[in-house]
């Protein structure tokens, strides 16, 4: 069997956006070394204009960038087409974390951070994009939902939803396993590949997700909260 390059091998382009020219160069090398093909912007104009030149395949972007900040620049990146974006955080702060899961990011670091982390949290997300579903998944549908993991498209009663890599991959999931409560602890394993991490990243994406899915946000039906065990998706709620 031919065994499938990493993102690395494959010459992934990586856009580091960060005015910090020192944490900019750190980056730009580690990621360089690991074998990504690099990009290097100092603020968000800077970084549209590269992204233009040359797509990237992910960006590693930094929220508090002068001027245009990091949500911003997400928000006219991801106008122009879908790309993953690794947000930076500064000091670890709660509330810029979820500001940039909120706004799409698919993952965040925080300032400070190993490099070494970074890198491998850049591959963690290119594989989940990559990743190409069984040929047995098909198409999955449930309660007017209907997830094409192939085409890497999602829809509820026809009309095409805008989720985010992590987004699509934690609905395809549940669609796939209904009736069954995950722990956070479970759903960061088999969504997100991680052994660590901080679960709440697994609520703000439940949260954003239901923004998307359900037809009352505030009263989810279809991804029920099973409480002091985590989440359930009940397909049959929705067709109620």
């Amino acid at each position: 069997m031919e065994q499938q390059q990493s993102p690395a091998e494959s010459g992934a382009r990586v856009l580091v956006v960060d005015d910090d020219p020192t944490v900019a160069e750190i980056v730009s090398g580690y990621l360089d070394r690991a074998g990504y093909v690099v990009d290097r912007a100092g603020d968000g104009p800077e970084a549209l204009a590269r992204a233009a030149d040359h797509w990237p395949d992910l960006v590693v972007l930094d929220l508090m960038l002068p001027g245009m900040d990091g949500l911003e620049v997400c928000r006219l990146m991801r106008g122009q087409g879908p790309v993953p974006v690794v947000m930076l955080t500064a000091r670890g702060d709660e509330d810029d974390r979820i500001l940039g899961l909120e706004v799409g990011a698919d993952d965040y670091v925080t300032k400070p951070f190993s490099p070494r982390e970074l890198v491998l949290r850049v591959e963690s997300v290119l594989r989940r994009v990559r990743r190409a579903a069984p040929p047995a998944s098909g198409v999955l549908r449930a309660a007017g939902l209907r997830i094409d993991p192939a085409a890497r498209r999602a829809t509820k009663h026809g009309t095409e939803l805008a989720l985010t890599v992590r987004e699509f991959d934690l609905l395809a999931f549940l669609l796939r396993h209904p009736g069954r409560a995950y722990t956070r602890e479970e759903l960061m394993r088999e969504v997100w590949g991680w052994d660590f991490g901080d679960l709440s990243t697994v609520t703000v994406h439940v949260r954003r997700l239901r923004g998307k899915a359900e037809d009352d946000p505030a009263r989810p039906r279809l991804i029920q909260t099973v409480w002091g065990v985590g989440y359930r998706f009940d397909p049959a709620a929705g067709e109620e």
